[in-house]
């Protein structure tokens, strides 16, 4: 098993900036955020490889979230020029397979308890 633990999230105004946190028990291959705002569906915000570091967005974040990470098994998203949309619970989330759709939910075996993250 791996243990996902997020920090980061808060409430911030339209325009800002926050960064997410993702800490890991062990290594993953991939790592990836997801958000789920309330009536919503969880959507794939973002997925990084560890190795290749081969990264992929959601059309909706492109150019303004960036996801990375360093040696120690954390994976980060910076949120820039965020906007009320944005307000979701955000879910990092690890175990997808090679090959696997990175932005659907159901391809990811781990999960994280969540941040929230409020913009207004």
């Amino acid at each position: 098993d791996v243990q996902l633990v997020e920090s980061g999230g808060g409430s911030v105004q339209a325009g800002g900036s926050l960064r997410l946190s993702c800490s890991a028990s062990r290594y993953t291959a991939s790592r990836a955020w997801f958000r789920q705002a309330p009536g919503k569906e969880r959507e794939g915000v973002a997925r990084i490889y560890r190795a290749s570091g081969r990264i992929d967005y959601a059309a909706s974040v492109l150019g303004r979230y960036t996801i990375s990470q360093d040696a120690e098994n954390m994976v980060f998203l910076q949120m820039n020029s965020l906007e009320p949309e944005d307000s979701a619970m955000y879910y990092c989330a690890a175990g997808a397979p090679d090959g696997a759709t990175w932005y659907d939910r159901n391809e990811w075996k781990y999960w994280g308890q969540g941040t929230q993250v409020t913009v207004s």
